[in-house]
């Protein structure tokens, strides 16, 4: 999910730097959106982790 959020960041900084600002703020949207559901799985995934090592 963190490579789709850079490609997508990728896109947004080419389609800015050749003028589409349409698809410069679309692409950064998205880019935006992916790396906060990344951010939010990867504390999920290590709250979970932290509770299973705990039951043992």
């Amino acid at each position: 999910m963190l490579r789709w959020s850079v490609i997508f960041l990728v896109v947004a900084l080419v389609a800015a730097l050749f003028g589409f600002t349409g698809i410069a703020a679309s692409a950064a949207g998205i880019a935006k959106i992916l790396f906060f559901v990344f951010l939010v799985l990867f504390v999920l995934s290590l709250l979970g982790g932290a509770l299973l090592v705990k039951k043992k």
